[in-house]
């Protein structure tokens, strides 16, 4: 069945599913439904303790079996440890067809790959992976489909039912022997805990993982006693000092600096860029840049951002601390020196992935947005964007806040070098598409700057503007005039995962990679 992208959705997924095409990225506005419940287990007896002295022992008293699905987090990104340590205490008392629903997984999590070719991992919901679990998923190695949802798509999943955690494991950086959590002190800080507070409030199970256990009461908690069956202590939970790792860096990069600069120059010429504005950007290097940029025309001018939104980086730390910003509103802190902040300034503020993207509650702060800076793996002819699939048809993204935000910007810009490497990041069909064409209403490249035409207001106020516009399949034509038009990736026909758009219907699917070796 074709969807409102113009993909064609094979009946057999729709069956298996239950879903339905993707109609359009507001087509569910005003949507009703009845929010899910976990089921509670009360400690009236002010006696028992929810001390346990492992992981085994709390994946026996949360009752471990067969088919369930157990939840994680993942604001230490390639620090974590968690997952690894409970999936193999898992493996250890031969656990089968079991469900990981985590809020990303990347490299850090290599580990599981040979639980996943055992059958212990069957099936896979996630924001997106990287490393060698995409690589396994790609080439047919999961048993069921991969589901692949935005930050606020896993949320409404959550609260809506659709997914039911069975045991969520919370990785603490500090917590009491009740279970209060906070995401700031001891050995692993990691800023906030925003993506496992709805595992905390939905899941039958939860425990609290912390190598800094702490006089109760941890408090202000960003996790609750309330929602904490068991705490289990060990020697670590992870490694700080890789949460800024890859893209998560300021660059050096000449053609990244100089889309930044184009970048900055389009927000300031548009009618949002007024004091009270609110922002969001990427941790791509680009995006960083832009910020950065933007910075110094804040301050010269006078202009204060009313809000910083989002996955927060230093440079946005930095504007706060100069006063150019009100308040910075938190779901992920990307390095040490958004760590630091949200511990030190009372400006920098937690809230949990409802509140910052789920489609289905009562109103997001993504919806709240005046611009959001994004980047792009490819951006095709009709403005889609492609987050996760590679060139190559590999699974090596995720689509993390990317739909969420470009939904709810008025001005959503996606910043791409025009090649990647020896690949057009700029095609006329996207491997795959993570995040709608309506959605998007500006690519910025190293050879030209393009509008949706959707968009004839931002055309409009950029007719005297002294920037390299031109249109998105002249930016396609540069792009194969240089390396040529790509042969296009060989699948199979199986479906190995499936796309969700953020409201829970079927955008795009992800097929195996043909006659891959591995």
């Amino acid at each position: 069945m074709i969807n409102a992208v113009g993909r064609d959705i094979p009946e057999e997924v729709l069956k298996a599913t239950g879903k339905e095409v993707f109609k359009g990225a507001y087509a569910y506005d005003d949507h009703e439904y009845t929010k899910a419940a976990p089921k509670v287990h009360a400690v009236c007896d002010p006696k028992r303790s929810k001390v346990v002295e492992s992981i085994h022992e709390a994946l026996v008293k949360c009752g471990i079996k067969d088919g369930m699905t157990l939840s994680f987090h993942h604001h230490f990104r390639e620090g974590d440890y968690v997952v690894n340590m409970v999936m193999e205490e898992v493996h250890k008392m031969g656990i089968k067809d079991i469900t990981i629903c985590a809020s990303s997984l990347g490299k850090a999590n290599d580990p599981i790959v040979p639980y996943i070719e055992d059958g212990t991992i069957t099936g896979i919901e996630s924001s997106g992976v990287r490393g060698k679990i995409g690589e396994a998923i790609s080439t047919g190695r999961l048993k069921k489909l991969a589901i692949m949802r935005s930050h606020g798509g896993r949320v409404r999943a959550v609260e809506s039912g659709e997914t039911h955690i069975d045991i969520a494991f919370i990785g603490a950086p500090t917590c009491d022997d009740y279970g209060n959590m906070r995401a700031n002190g001891g050995k692993s800080d990691c800023g906030v805990l925003s993506y496992a507070v709805v595992d905390a409030e939905y899941a039958d199970k939860v425990v609290a993982v912390t190598d800094c256990l702490v006089p109760f009461p941890n408090i202000p908690a960003s996790i609750s006693m309330i929602h904490v069956d068991y705490v289990c202590v060990v020697d670590a939970i992870g490694d700080p000092k890789k949460i800024a790792s890859g893209a998560a860096k300021p660059t050096t990069d000449v053609r990244k600096i100089m889309m930044a600069d184009y970048c900055t120059q389009f927000v300031i010429n548009t009618p949002y860029f007024k004091e009270g504005f609110s922002y969001q950007t990427g941790v791509g290097g680009a995006s960083i840049a832009s910020t950065i940029s933007l910075g110094k025309i804040m301050e010269e001018r006078g202009i204060h951002m009313g809000l910083g939104l989002g996955g927060i980086t230093t440079p946005m730390c930095n504007l706060l601390a100069k006063g150019l910003v009100n308040k910075l509103v938190d779901t992920q802190d990307f390095d040490m020196g958004a760590i630091e902040s949200i511990k030190s300034n009372p400006n920098h503020i937690e809230i949990s992935a409802s509140e910052y993207a789920n489609p289905f509650n009562k109103g997001a702060y993504v919806n709240k947005l005046d611009f959001v800076i994004l980047a792009s793996l490819e951006v095709d002819v009709n403005f889609n964007c492609n987050v996760v699939v590679g060139s190559d048809g590999m699974i090596t993204g995720a689509q993390g806040g990317h739909p969420d935000t470009a939904a709810g910007a008025k001005c959503t810009i996606v910043i791409a070098p025009l090649l990647q490497g020896r690949i057009p990041a700029i095609c006329t069909n996207v491997t795959t598409v993570t995040t709608p064409g309506e959605t998007v209403d500006v690519v910025i490249t190293d050879y030209g700057i393009a509008i949706n035409p959707r968009r004839q207001d931002l055309i409009e106020c950029m007719k005297d503007v002294d920037l390299p516009f031109c249109t998105i399949e002249e930016l396609r034509d540069k792009a194969y005039a240089i390396v040529g038009e790509p042969d296009p990736v060989q699948f199979d026909d199986r479906v190995v995962g499936v796309i969700e758009a953020r409201d829970g219907t079927i955008i795009d699917v992800v097929r195996k990679i043909k006659d891959f070796e591995f």
